[in-house]
């Protein structure tokens, strides 16, 4: 059994688990979730990882675990293990900070040890490719749907950029879209431009704008356009790539039943069958994409070019 620990990292805490490689499955009920404030010290900030981490592999000896794979939002340097986090509202004091480096130091830990990074959207991709309802396929489109529009396209597990005419940093927030790019068109901000136009009012966010459907056929049809233009969006990627399925993510998903039928109806339109699955575990899957780093094959094959 080969085990390692996944840590997911976000801009107000983090969350870690005991994960084992083989057989795709978190140990225990050990899920150590601790508040992090994100413009505190990097002394601060790096202690209440190491915390999280040492309560995380309390029935372990963290040396003779696998690693410990981190979910790291950018921007970051990942490879190396350094954060280069400016005008993201969190982490600023962990700029220039060689993260990995002072992780091995907390724990003693040689230098060898495997602590290693990922981008905190494609883990959850990668986490989705093996626990979740899309593990049955090979080749899947895992997006998030949120303040942003993040997207990983995962071939066996592994993320694919530069292939199949997929964008060499195999992100799609910035390919071009009707009058801008997709990110202003598939994220919080579309929906808030919208009602505001429509309305000359503001809201607070999608959950706001969802619960006002029921009384306002003007919203439904908001959603409805929302689901088509994404589909639209998505389709010519989609067959491309040869996806087996689709998988949503992010805040805005939880309103699929508002826009899933739009999406769907431009599959249907395009000859596109495609399954389409609403992540029921993002946190689990960005802890179990962050420790299957730890897996030596896998990060071998994840570095090739």
């Amino acid at each position: 059994m080969k085990i390692a620990i996944g840590a997911d990292i976000g801009g107000s805490h983090i969350t870690c688990q005991l994960f084992d490689l083989e057989s795709h499955q978190f140990i225990g009920k050990a899920r150590i979730r601790k508040s992090v404030d994100g413009h505190s010290t990097a002394l601060e900030i790096l202690d209440a990882w190491a915390d999280a981490i040492r309560e995380a592999a309390v029935d372990f000896p963290l040396s003779e675990l696998a690693g410990i794979g981190f979910a790291m939002p950018g921007p970051f340097d990942y490879q190396n293990g350094v954060a280069w986090f400016k005008d993201v509202e969190k982490f600023d004091h962990l700029y220039g900070v060689n993260v990995k480096s002072e992780i091995l130091m907390r724990f003693q830990l040689e230098d060898t040890y495997p602590v290693r990074f990922f981008n905190d959207a494609s883990c959850f991709a990668i986490g989705e490719s093996l626990q979740g309802e899309a593990a049955q396929y090979s080749r899947l489109l895992a997006i998030t749907l949120g303040t942003g529009f993040g997207s990983t396209f995962i071939d066996h597990h592994k993320p694919v950029a530069g292939k199949y005419g997929i964008p060499d940093d195999g992100f799609l927030y910035n390919v071009p879209y009707r009058n801008s790019v997709a990110d202003d068109y598939f994220s919080t901000r579309w929906f808030l431009k919208e009602y505001k136009a429509l309305t000359g009012k503001e809201i607070s966010g999608v959950k706001q704008l969802a619960e006002m459907v029921i009384n306002d056929t003007s919203v439904t049809t908001m959603f409805q356009t929302f689901g088509l233009e994404l589909g639209t969006f998505l389709v010519p990627w989609l067959k491309r790539f040869d996806a087996g399925c689709l998988v949503i993510g992010g805040n805005i998903s939880s309103a699929f039943p508002l826009f899933g039928t739009g999406l769907r109806e431009r599959f249907i339109q395009a000859g596109l069958p495609l399954p389409v699955f609403i992540s029921s575990m993002p946190e689990d899957a960005a802890i179990a994409g962050s420790a299957f780093l730890c897996d030596d094959f896998f990060y071998k094959q994840l570095l090739k070019k």
